[in-house]
């Protein structure tokens, strides 16, 4: 028996031969099937390497080394392609050694598509492997897929005293506001743990998130350590990457870097500073105007602020590196030019980076 993202395909054998069926599963049926344990058990060779998804924009990436993540794949040992409505545990145990080893996936959802093949790009540059974005027995024997993903964790007073109820949408309202925290205290933990909220949840179903109650959690280790020699920011792949001084990769972060309407710069530019919680600016006569609002306004700092916990400035005048309140949209929505990462990524990359470093705009 295999089970796959809403489907569950069982293997038989009868008097008149062998053979094999497809059951549809419901995709609340699927989450039910999803548990810390099947998930720490979850075999990363039932995730097909094949598999394209339909929002991908897998293409040649430019790290130092030539090579295309789109190219065709070779046959393999494993073909089943997975559907992309219900979280899959295989999928989850992958994106959570992903994060692990500082080739992030962005949020831990469960689910395939184009930043997990980045992700996965990103590790094969990082250990040397033949580069493709597919997972494959070399990628599996170099990712320590032995090891547990998801724990436990017991929520803390702390942990909730960054969440300040519903946040406005419009920007004079959140102006008149201290802190643009949390909304919520699952929203609060999600994020903590590079989880998308509704795929904790669904780990976790019907806890509160209380002080002092004991959650499921993914297991990500100490962080990445290191210090970043130069930056990538790859506008075609929608990934940022942090290069060493010998030259190899450091980390990659998936990224929403501008858009038509607000393009993000181009060629070199340099990082000027690391600032953390930093409140924002709101001008409409130097950047864009949103709903009614024609003043110049000053936003507190708080993660659901419109430049999440993080803004690494560049040289460039009023662009720069920074969080986002809303981690599940990255690279699949435009910014407004500047480069945009979810919060822990942006914390993340922050810690690698010290003013001077180049950044160069591919």
């Amino acid at each position: 028996m295999r089970r796959g993202l809403g489907l569950l395909v069982l293997t038989f054998s009868t008097a008149l031969g062998a053979g094999t069926a497809t059951l549809v599963i419901s995709p609340a049926h699927a989450a039910s099937l999803l548990t810390p344990d099947t998930v720490n058990a979850a075999p990363l060779d039932a995730i097909s390497p094949t598999y394209a998804p339909p929002d991908s924009k897998i293409d040649p990436l430019t790290t130092g080394s030539t090579f295309n993540v789109g190219a065709a794949a070779p046959s393999t040992e494993f073909t089943q392609a997975p559907a992309a409505d219900a979280p899959s545990p295989s999928i989850v145990r992958l994106q959570v050694l992903l994060d692990r080893a500082g080739a992030s996936p962005g949020v831990i959802d469960g689910l395939d598509g184009g930043n997990l093949r980045h992700a996965i790009a990103a590790f094969e540059v990082m250990r040397g492997l033949p580069v493709d974005g597919k997972i494959g027995l070399k990628v599996i024997a170099a990712i320590d897929a032995d090891k547990q993903v998801i724990g436990s964790y017991v929520v803390t007073a702390d942990d909730l005293s960054t969440v300040v109820g519903a946040i406005p949408k419009d920007y004079a309202k959140m102006a008149e506001m201290k802190y643009l925290g949390y909304a919520r205290p699952s929203e609060a933990m999600a994020e903590r743990f590079h989880m998308d909220e509704d795929f904790l949840k669904a780990l976790n179903p019907g806890a509160t998130f209380a002080e002092g109650e004991t959650i499921s959690v993914a297991d990500l280790g100490s962080g990445k350590r290191g210090t970043a020699a130069r930056l990538e920011v790859d506008k075609a792949e929608g990934q940022v990457r942090a290069y060493a001084e010998d030259g190899s990769l450091l980390a990659a972060f998936p990224a929403t870097i501008g858009s038509e309407e607000n393009p993000s710069p181009s060629g070199m530019h340099t990082v000027r500073a690391v600032v953390t919680n930093p409140s924002y600016t709101y001008n409409p006569k130097l950047n864009f105007k949103q709903g009614n609002n024609d003043k110049v306004l000053t936003l507190p700092p708080g993660p659901n602020g419109p430049v999440g916990t993080v803004w690494i400035d560049l040289s460039e005048p009023s662009f720069g590196i920074h969080g986002t309140p809303e981690p599940a949209r990255i690279d699949k929505t435009g910014s407004h030019g500047c480069v945009r990462l979810t919060n822990w990524d942006a914390g993340e990359l922050g810690k690698l980076l010290s003013p001077g470093v180049p950044v160069q705009f591919l």
